[in-house]
């Protein structure tokens, strides 16, 4: 195709995707007007909008996805996942996405070299994931995802993304075992990462150390600088998550009969770090009940009761 006709077929492309993003939009927009007017009386049945509106989404939603299988032009496919993501806020658009096999093909976009195209893939399959249908069929993507997040660059909007999705799919204990591998890969960027990695990180990890299942994985892996999080001085979002994950961790460490079987962790092993009788952490958590903040004081209360 010469340049002529590939930049029309682009311009082509760029008005579609830009009248699905519009009338998103404007879907938004009505939407916050209507929530702006509760309580007022809603409009004579004869004024109403015609039943024929989610036909339209549905179609505008169609051609969207038939375009992203279609074209190779990574800036169209990452408009037409932009759009694909924003429709997604509407519960009812999750529904229609995935029934017209939406999932597989933004799911497929997870392969794609550019980095961009697969970081709107990935905010696409993230909003979509707040449907626990959409769930079932996104959770094939997870060992994909959890790749995505060790090859990325530390604290890449790529990163984030992959971590956003993951925080999602493991607020149920359903899709855990598929993070196992990657536990490794959470906790070192927990050692390397920024502050915006780190919360995201943790949010995996306080939803990996709600479930009983998780924590002898927990439990085995290492960190060595997981006891610079309990400090005065951290960021309170961090610390929050840090002090639910070692709550969460010691709370389930012990077995049936309630006995801690220490003989299967290694000395550099969380279960050491955290879960016995370690000094270090000891007084960290005394340090921190004198922290201002009441959350803070309430976590490391239900810590040392444990």
């Amino acid at each position: 195709m010469g340049e002529p006709r590939r930049t029309a077929a682009r311009a082509a492309a760029m008005v579609v995707v830009a009248a699905g993003a519009c009338y998103c939009l404007w879907r938004l927009a009505a939407g916050g007007r209507r929530r702006r007017r509760a309580g007022a009386p809603g409009p004579p049945a004869d004024n109403r909008p015609p039943a024929s509106t989610h036909t339209m989404d549905a179609d505008a939603l169609q051609k969207l996805i038939h375009l992203l299988q279609a074209t190779d032009d990574p800036l169209i496919q990452e408009q037409a996942l932009i759009t694909l993501s924003n429709s997604a806020a509407f519960s009812v658009n999750q529904d229609i996405i995935r029934n017209l096999d939406g999932l597989s093909v933004i799911g497929g976009m997870l392969s794609d070299c550019v980095p961009k195209v697969k970081e709107k893939a990935l905010n696409a399959l993230n909003n979509l994931s707040m449907n626990i249908k959409n769930q079932e069929e996104i959770q094939v993507y997870i060992t994909q995802v959890c790749s995505s997040i060790e090859s990325a660059p530390l604290n890449s909007d790529l990163q984030l993304a992959a971590l956003r999705l993951l925080t999602n799919m493991s607020v149920t204990s359903d899709y855990h075992h598929r993070m196992i591998n990657s536990i490794p890969c959470f906790l070192r960027l927990l050692s390397e990462g920024n502050e915006r990695t780190q919360i995201q990180v943790l949010k995996v990890l306080v939803n990996l150390s709600a479930n009983p299942a998780m924590t002898r994985h927990l439990l085995r892996a290492q960190v060595p600088s997981l006891l610079l999080l309990f400090d005065n001085c951290i960021n309170r979002d961090i610390l929050h998550r840090a002090l639910a994950f070692a709550a969460n961790l010691k709370k389930n460490m012990n077995n049936e009969d309630g006995t801690v079987i220490q003989d299967q962790y290694s000395k550099d092993s969380i279960f050491f770090t955290l879960c016995r009788d370690s000094a270090p952490f000891a007084q960290k958590l005394a340090s921190l009940l004198h922290h201002p903040d009441t959350e803070v004081k309430e976590q490391v209360v239900r810590i040392l009761t444990q």
